[in-house]
């Protein structure tokens, strides 16, 4: 998808008037002092409203920032906030410090603020995170619960490409069926934290409990590089491991990592435009030859000897929105350069194929084609060369997509799957149900290829479209059709 609904910032307002207090105690573990406390108060409540606050005690070593993070259960929304940047994102609030209220010291407190909405219950959180460590629990260890679902096995299959289909070690073919995991392309660049919603261990396995064997995460390449546009908590080295973490909890329950390029820079104000910024804060037509080669030959480098991890290079490009013919648009898609209507130097698939071998890297290469990954009528014709033999054509369908028949997948789709195995990164529709997507995933079982729905996390169905309605696994009228088919094809 081009534009994921964004995180809410929250704007400071006046005091109103509020009635009645309620406090609500933490509840603490026995034994070691916790990582970090929270005193979640309720201060006033009122019928439809209520005012809350939050006291945060760090007993870990000294941070210079902070961001506060806890789930609503019972459909609670913020709509204020002080002392802090307030955000939510379906059940998950966020609050991070404001540039005056960041350092905290060990064993040193920070208060912050909250007026939000309720109806029918206004069920206390249970769980607090300070900088992704949860609080009000021993600091020490304590043991893993075994699991009532599939247990993690550390078995996500190595692949690679044979003939038209993708395989496993042993030569057997496996396709990718799951889901995205949007969040790491725009949480970080606006500022509110990296991911969208939990990714611990209980949020992938509510995944891997679909039946889905794959699960493609959408990255920011200047929130990986570090650029200064973005806050250092959530760039550069704290970026990567975020990703590095959660590659490795994906792959823990045998599921594989899909690794995209989803928000690039690079100034773009024609045809379609998403965004007039020349930062990654939105889909661009095409990647940026400024940093895209960087950040593929980093992302490369550090999974390269992942032979599980697969490597979607850029989202959804649409140089033909820019360019004023097909021949045009493809020769910039696959060459790059100094390309029509695009204002700034462009990096082709075939340079980003090079950045990746570069880094001696030869992990499965999924390239999507042009109107937003939605034309592969000429891919074969412009496909980059691969000394590893590892490329795979890469589709996007929705309802709203001009190639969204069965007539247009035999004409277009069918030559491809001939000759490259193929897998749709992205399917969806808009209409809060699942006939279109129930359609698309029948052509593609048909002909055994792989597809992918977008998307795994608790938006507006119509707007996401959002499979899930909570990180559980609860799915959305949408998310039912992926959900139903993935439990009849693995039951």
């Amino acid at each position: 998808m081009r534009h994921p609904p964004r995180s809410v910032l929250l704007a400071v307002t006046g005091a109103v008037a509020l009635v009645g207090a309620a406090l609500v105690p933490v509840v603490s573990a026995s034994g070691a002092t916790p990582a970090c406390t929270v005193q979640y108060t309720v201060t006033s409540q009122w019928d439809t409203g209520f005012q809350g606050s939050v006291t945060i005690t760090n007993n870990m070593a000294a941070v210079s920032s902070w961001s506060l993070s806890f789930d609503f259960a019972s459909g609670q929304k913020v709509t204020q906030g002080w002392n802090g940047t307030w955000s939510q994102a379906g059940t998950t609030v966020t609050a991070v410090n404001e540039s005056w209220n960041g350092s905290l010291g060990t064993g040193a407190s920070v208060s912050a603020g909250f007026l939000g909405s309720w109806s029918g219950s206004n069920a206390v959180p249970t769980t607090f995170k300070l900088n992704g460590t949860t609080c009000n629990v021993d600091a020490e260890p304590t043991p893993t619960p075994t699991p009532t679902g599939p247990p993690a096995t550390g078995s996500a299959p190595a692949l690679h490409v044979s003939g038209t289909k993708l395989v496993d070690a042993g030569g057997a073919p496996h396709r990718l069926l799951g889901v995205n995991r949007s969040g790491g392309e725009f949480m970080c660049v606006q500022g509110y934290g990296i991911w969208d919603g939990p990714v611990d261990d209980a949020a992938v396995k509510a995944i891997a409990d679909w039946k889905a064997n794959a699960v493609r995460i959408p990255l920011n390449e200047e929130c990986w590089l570090g650029l200064s546009n973005i806050k250092p908590e959530y760039a550069g080295a704290n970026y990567i491991s975020a990703v590095k973490d959660l590659v490795a909890r994906v792959e823990s329950y045998g599921m594989t990592p899909i690794l995209d390029l989803h928000w690039s820079h690079g100034q773009y104000t024609g045809n379609s435009a998403g965004c007039s910024d020349v930062h990654a804060t939105c889909q661009k037509p095409m990647p940026d030859a400024q940093y895209a080669p960087s950040f593929w030959s980093s992302v490369a480098g550090t999974f390269k000897d992942d032979p599980a991890a697969v490597f979607d290079l850029f989202n959804e490009p649409y140089p033909d929105r820019a360019t004023s013919t097909t021949t045009q648009a493809w020769e910039c898609w696959r060459d790059g350069g100094t390309c029509p209507g695009i204002g700034y130097p462009v990096a082709g698939m075939q340079d980003l194929v090079n950045s990746v071998r570069g880094a001696g890297a030869r992990n499965v290469i999924m390239i999507g084609g042009l109107a937003y990954s939605n034309d592969l009528s000429q891919w074969l014709t412009y496909e980059p060369t691969d000394p590893a033999n590892n490329l795979v054509a890469a589709y996007h369908v929705y309802n709203f997509n001009t190639c969204s028949t069965e007539s247009c997948w035999n004409s277009t789709l069918a030559p491809v799957a001939a000759k490259v195995p193929l897998v749709a990164g992205e399917i969806g529709e808009n209409t809060c149900a699942h006939a279109f997507v129930d359609q698309v995933m029948k052509w593609f079982d048909d002909r055994g290829l792989s597809y992918l729905g977008w998307t795994w996390n608790t938006w507006d169905c119509s707007a996401g479209p959002s499979l899930i309605s909570a990180y559980d696994g609860t799915p959305t009228a949408y998310g039912a059709g992926l959900h139903d088919h993935l439990k009849a094809l693995n039951p």
